[in-house]
């Protein structure tokens, strides 16, 4: 058996970090976008 496996740190489940990952991730890039657009529709 792993050595690793006797003593887990975290059980939980690594879909959940996986999806909260994206989302704050996706929400930044979002950010980053709207931002350009406004300076963009402001500066135009």
């Amino acid at each position: 058996m792993n050595e690793f496996e006797h003593d887990v740190q975290s059980k939980r489940n690594d879909l959940i970090d996986s999806g909260i990952g994206f989302i704050v991730s996706f929400v930044g890039f979002t950010a980053i976008f709207v931002v350009a657009t406004l300076v963009d529709f402001i500066a135009g």
